[in-house]
């Protein structure tokens, strides 16, 4: 394996040449040199062209798996395809599998297909069996079988107890605790965001108070644990919400050790977008107002949100092509996370590699990445200028339901190296 990447301007803050244009030699899954121009005779592919990027390889912080049990919506092999095409190549899933993640043996289940594959498949391990909220795993288990953080997933903590007591619990473990903040009474039979759209489609709201109030609480029980952290350890999944934005703010203001990431669709779409009745469009939390995607990227842009993921949830057309108020809540996103925050969020190209490739690494305590001649090769390349239409029969998931069928996206990823390994896309 020897492979050239020619002209290549190079984002990564760690790196000596970060923000310089550079040819970059690969050769056996390391960074063998970097100059400004390296001879391209001896190398097995050459990877050149206009406004090429490259960075550490991207990471995808909220996937649900739905294999092991639902591999007919996505098995292993088509999320890693999906994840290559969006150009990542580090993906972590909640634990609601079929089992759920909560044993060591579920845990070797992903780390035996990561062996051999491009993607490596990184696990939040369950706080409760099952993610039922009432009887705990074994986390120190699971801490020390590779689960990178613990969840309950798409089943938010509803007892103040069990949160209180997983927060003591993982403070010395070193690890985060990933929450959905959603009050379910307060939501419960909701289709879509409360407000004068939802009153308009005769669609049952879910209040933004149903994500907030949980936020409080959780916030709440962590400055009454008196836990002090110099790293987060309490983590906001997907918020969605102006108010949300402005809680997790002041904590981190008061240094309370807390950290939050959003859905790369939330920035795409408001309420007003479900007027056609679209399910593609029917997700969870619900698409807010305008105001609220507003504070979404300014809380990007200050720090308060340090991660984006693609809440990809794949589902078939029995949970999708049926009436509004019976469909699944759910899009897919892995192949679409980076080109859609590139043509939504606003953000400089270094902001967003912070959100998909440096932010998530620290926050889950995975091995840090330099690009750097003899550190190992984990990267992307990419073109941040390229436009494309997104087309349905270009996706790559067993599952169809993206938002973003027939859009025109901006940014497109055109290679990844991992694990010794490499593969061009669109070939």
């Amino acid at each position: 394996m020897k492979v050239l990447i020619k002209n290549a301007y190079i984002i990564d803050p760690s790196s000596s040449f970060h923000k310089k244009t550079m040819d970059v030699a690969i050769i056996e899954g390391l960074i063998s040199d970097i100059n400004s121009n390296i001879e391209s005779a001896n190398f097995d592919e050459v990877i050149s062209g206009e406004n090429i990027c490259l960075s550490i390889g991207w990471v995808d912080g909220g996937v649900h798996y739905k294999d092991p049990g639902e591999e007919w919506l996505e098995n292993l092999e088509s999320l890693q395809n999906s994840a290559l095409e969006g150009g990542i190549t580090t993906v972590i899933g909640f634990p609601n599998t079929h089992p759920t993640v909560q044993s060591k043996e579920s845990l070797s289940y992903f780390k035996n297909f990561s062996k051999y594959n491009l993607v490596q498949f990184l696990n939040l391990g369950a706080i409760t069996k099952n993610c039922e909220g009432k009887d705990f795993t074994d986390m120190m288990d699971l801490h020390f079988s590779g689960a990178v953080g613990f969840s309950d997933g798409k089943s938010p903590i509803q007892s103040s107890d069990i949160l209180l007591k997983t927060l003591q619990y993982l403070e010395p473990l070193g690890t985060l605790l990933v929450n959905k903040s959603e009050d379910k009474y307060l939501s419960m039979f909701g289709q879509m965001h409360e407000g004068i759209t939802s009153t308009m489609l005769g669609l049952k709201g879910i209040p933004s108070a149903a994500e907030e109030i949980m936020i409080m609480r959780d916030l709440k029980l962590l400055e009454y644990s008196g836990i002090k952290s110099d790293k987060p350890l309490l983590h906001f999944s997907t918020i969605s919400t102006e108010e949300s934005v402005n809680l997790i703010r002041e904590a981190k203001k008061k240094g309370l050790p807390v950290s939050c990431d959003i859905a790369a669709h939330q920035l795409a779409f408001t309420d007003e977008s479900l007027l056609d009745f679209d399910t593609d469009l029917k997700v969870f939390p619900p698409f807010r107002s305008t105001g609220d995607i507003e504070a979404l990227k300014a809380g990007l842009k200050d720090g308060t949100i340090d991660m984006i993921v693609s809440d990809h949830n794949p589902l078939d057309a029995e949970h999708k092509n049926v009436e509004f108020d019976i469909a699944d809540f759910g899009v897919i996103g892995t192949q679409t996370l980076f080109s859609v925050v590139n043509t939504y969020s606003d953000l400089d190209l270094e902001t967003i590699i912070d959100k998909i490739a440096t932010n998530p690494r620290k926050l889950f305590g995975l091995e840090s990445l330099s690009i750097e001649s003899g550190k190992v090769a984990n990267l992307t390349v990419f073109q941040s200028d390229a436009e494309f239409e997104f087309l349905e029969v270009n996706i790559k998931s067993a599952s169809k339901n993206s938002p973003f069928k027939g859009k025109v996206l901006k940014g497109k990823s055109l290679a990844v190296f991992n694990n010794g390994n490499y593969k061009i896309l669109g070939k």
